[in-house]
């Protein structure tokens, strides 16, 4: 009868709440964190830019900070470029590896986008400082890992810092708060799709 699974599922979502509201009240501290998005799945700088639009929702300040996507123009630095308030956007790479084929300039490039992040973690402006494709530059040794990691983990307490990119370094997953790996399922690439506007940039 209706009634009586009504009944049922309203008595089984009251016992949920009450478990639910249970585990929140131990939920009281609250910092800073370090996220990294990793795998070789799609969407792990568009989950980042997911948090950066909810920063702004709130009136926060962050800063971005690109290390390879800077050769082409994507359709989050046109949003982010009429919330000059709220986001500084610093597209600073050149391309992909494969595309420059110069390791010196890589590498300058690498060590000046860093300074801007380094600059952001240490600003009280901003809230939340996302690095984006920073794991693609450690994973080149691009930059000294034990130097990024010192700073990301001597971040001002209430700082949030967002890393993504694939192949994150196992001593910055053990450093993170927060990790997540983007699984790749299926992709419309391999059926011979390419990138799209909107979708891939």
């Amino acid at each position: 009868m209706q009634a009586d699974e009504d009944a049922r599922h309203a008595d089984k979502m009251r016992k949920k709440q009450a478990a639910r509201d249970k585990i929140m009240a131990t939920k009281t501290q609250e910092k800073g964190l370090l996220i990294v998005h990793t795998g070789k799945g799609k969407g792990k700088t568009t989950a980042a830019m997911g948090m950066v639009v909810r920063a702004i929702g709130h009136g926060q300040r962050v800063g971005v900070v690109q290390f390879v996507k800077g050769a082409m123009t994507t359709g989050e630095k046109a949003v982010f470029d009429a919330f000059p308030a709220h986001v500084e956007f610093k597209p600073m790479g050149e391309g992909f590896t494969w595309d420059t084929q110069d390791r010196a300039r890589d590498v300058a490039v690498a060590r000046a986008a860093w300074d801007e992040v380094e600059r952001m973690i240490a600003d009280p402006a901003y809230a939340m400082v996302l690095a984006d494709e920073l794991n693609i530059v450690l994973r080149y040794d691009y930059l000294p890992l034990d130097e990024v990691l010192a700073v990301l983990t001597a971040r001002p307490a209430m700082k949030h810092v967002i890393v993504t990119g694939r192949n994150a370094p196992d001593e910055l997953i053990a450093a993170a708060d927060l990790v997540t790996e983007m699984a790749q399922i299926k992709h419309p690439f391999r059926a011979g799709v390419k990138a799209q506007a909107g979708i891939e940039f």
